[in-house]
């Protein structure tokens, strides 16, 4: 499989926030790329229109960050995402996307409604997340590769950072986007 360095709908999303994210737009830019390349690789059939959900949902998945300022960035950021589908005529996406991003550091497999396209995105994103320690069925040469073309660009020292400044607001509650439990039933 061929790595890709741009997605067109991540790509069109993101140069809106550009100057919101400031210093670590290349640094999540490449994140957001890297997963989908993960997904594409998990999904090699995948349609185009999956692959748009996918694209505007990686785009937002993580942007409360620095629209929000903060690390309990799940529901904020499919807010966010919500704003987007609605000025772009595509709220009919929003109940499946607001799912991928809400189950996205969901601990376990994801099972329930919009499995297929929210349990890749959480393999995905856990993928890049461990830097690809956590492999989820992708080929290593391949994360490799996406790696070599994709750098880290700092992205997880801007997670080390905005996780030392979630201790220092709420130190009873670190890692407030993790998720225990499925709260969508098939």
């Amino acid at each position: 499989m061929q790595v890709r360095t741009s997605y067109p709908y991540t790509d069109d999303i993101l140069s809106q926030y550009k100057e919101i994210i400031g210093k670590d737009f290349q640094g999540y830019r490449n994140h957001v790329t890297r997963m989908l390349n993960f997904c594409h690789y998990l999904l090699p059939d995948i349609s185009e229109q999956e692959s748009m959900k996918l694209q505007i949902a990686a785009a937002f998945h993580d942007i409360a960050l620095w629209t929000h300022d903060r690390v309990d960035y799940l529901v904020p950021s499919y807010q966010e995402c919500q704003r987007y589908l609605e000025r772009n005529d595509l709220k009919e996406l929003n109940e499946e996307i607001q799912i991928i991003i809400d189950m996205h550091h969901l601990l376990s497999e994801y099972q329930g409604p919009f499995a297929k396209l929210t349990e890749t995105f959480r393999k995905a994103d856990l993928v890049d997340f461990s830097l690809g320690l956590i492999k989820n069925g992708v080929d290593p040469k391949f994360i490799s590769d996406v790696k070599t073309h994709l750098p880290n660009a700092g992205f997880h020292f801007t997670l080390m950072r905005f996780s030392l400044i979630q201790l220092t607001r709420k130190p009873w509650d670190p890692m407030p986007m993790l998720r225990t439990k499925n709260i969508y039933k098939k």
